[in-house]
């Protein structure tokens, strides 16, 4: 572990699951016509046998877990599922009719909040409803994240049945002292009986959620959390930086910096995390993803197609991701696209007929080259180009301030084309922020990313 290094790089970084990131949207010439527009002209632009991705994003859990960053909605009433349910089908239908043919899924993601919040037989309303006004494709991934707490048998079984294959658990640490401080309860036996009973069902990728530098941890209860997990063995893993970003999430009020770990520390739980992981056969994939070779997002980085979106990494690639719900993204390649963040403002555009989008961006030329060269850096590690056909000038200044992270060992440039080190893997987001064109030219006054570390 280079502490120098760790130091230096440990500053409020965006986590590029877009190109501009949300911060730096500029709603100039967005309208929801507009936008309307783009998912046309990409599915126009749609190559044969593509399909598109589809998030669909169900905000209510019954507690808050104080660490989340997620938009949600705390209720323990179970009749908010219907009309919610419904609403999202409408809006479903209001892409449908501007595509203006049946869709190809490719990818199918149920996010959260907590999807298992909804019963069986609503999700199952849910996903028909959606399944019957397009056509799945051959090679189809769908996933939805569970709380270990209240993912059950029926939950399982009515999703496989509908095409689920992948599920995603919420871990975050196993420490009952840093379960009761984020409020996120689940024992290990509880995990594990979930984790069975999926692999028994027929899913066939399990993903574990785990976080580094949450509050009141420590170096033995992560080791203990991580040897945990690598027991149970599941497919991939997230082990990522917990974000501190009160002013934004009033929750992580619930502590102060004080019971965080510290730089040092902070640090060497992800070392020994990664170290850990590695020696069990995990392999590193992108950006805090660690996976077995058997998984498929190993194929696809070691065959080049490893993407990046909202959703995270994927090994699906497609040029229309859609995200229904309240506060998801859509993205058209050619522009992005937010849904109202409050369930009441969203639910109220959807019952006018309204696309509830609340803001977006339309991207330029610029913004295309370099959102292209980041997600290349962020999947593969690498990233090339040609004069004059890619010029851009804001790329080429960009370079220019990567030459004291390549003077530091973190990339290597040469005449055409870039390469992350090893050492360098660590410090994907402050590689791809010095090409972060309208990150540099509005540096922000107030802090509006988490930090590196």
């Amino acid at each position: 572990m280079n502490t120098n290094l760790a130091h230096k790089y440990n500053v409020p970084v965006p986590r590029y699951t877009s190109y501009p990131t949300v911060p730096y949207w500029d709603a100039t010439y967005f309208t929801p016509d507009a936008w309307g527009k783009t998912v046309i002209d990409a599915i126009k632009n749609t190559e044969a046998g593509e399909g598109i991705s589809l998030y669909i994003h169900l905000p209510f859990c019954e507690s808050l877990c104080t660490y989340c960053g997620c938009n949600t909605r705390i209720t323990k009433n179970h009749k908010v599922e219907e009309p919610y349910i419904k609403a999202v089908l409408q809006e479903w239908q209001m892409y449908l009719d501007l595509i203006g043919k049946k869709p190809v899924i490719r990818e199918l993601h149920l996010g959260g909040g907590t999807p298992t919040f909804f019963s069986a037989a609503n999700l199952q309303m849910l996903i028909q409803g959606i399944l019957d006004h397009a056509t799945v494709h051959q090679d189809a991934a769908f996933s939805f994240e569970g709380h270990p707490g209240n993912t059950t048998q029926a939950h399982l079984e009515t999703l496989h049945q509908l095409g689920f294959k992948r599920l995603s658990l919420g871990i975050q640490d196993f420490d009952p002292r840093v379960q009761l401080i984020i409020n996120r309860i689940q024992t290990v036996e509880e995990v594990e009986h979930t984790t069975t009973v999926a692999r028994e069902t027929g899913y066939n990728s399990i993903n574990y959620d785990l976080i580094y530098g949450l509050p009141l941890q420590t170096l033995e209860g992560l080791q203990e959390t991580v040897a945990e997990v690598i027991r149970l063995k599941p497919d991939r893993i997230a082990f990522y930086s917990y974000a501190h970003v009160p002013w934004v999430k009033p929750g992580q009020r619930r502590y102060t910096e004080k019971d965080l770990p510290d730089a040092a520390l902070k640090q060497k739980l992800y070392d020994t995390g990664r170290q850990m992981l590695k020696a069990a056969g995990y392999e590193e994939i992108g950006m805090d993803h660690f996976t077995l070779k058997t998984d498929s997002l190993y194929l696809a980085a070691q065959e080049g197609k490893l993407h990046r979106n909202f959703m995270g990494y994927t090994d699906q690639y497609s040029r229309l991701m859609i995200g229904l719900g309240v506060s998801s993204i859509s993205d058209s390649w050619a522009g992005f696209a937010q849904n109202e963040k409050k369930v009441e403002t969203y639910l109220e555009m959807i019952n006018q007929g309204q696309l509830p989008v609340f803001k977006g961006h339309l991207s330029n030329t610029e913004d295309l080259i370099l959102r292209q060269h980041i997600l290349n850096i962020m999947c593969q590690g690498y990233t090339s180009w040609e004069q004059p056909d890619e010029f851009c000038t804001a790329f080429f200044e960009g370079l220019k301030r990567m030459e004291e992270l390549e003077a530091d060992g973190l990339v290597e440039i040469g005449a055409a084309s870039l390469h992350v080190t090893d050492t360098g893997k660590r410090y994907l987001r402050n590689i791809c922020m010095t090409l972060d064109a309208r990150l540099w030219e509005n540096q922000p006054k107030t802090q509006l990313f988490s930090m590196a570390g």
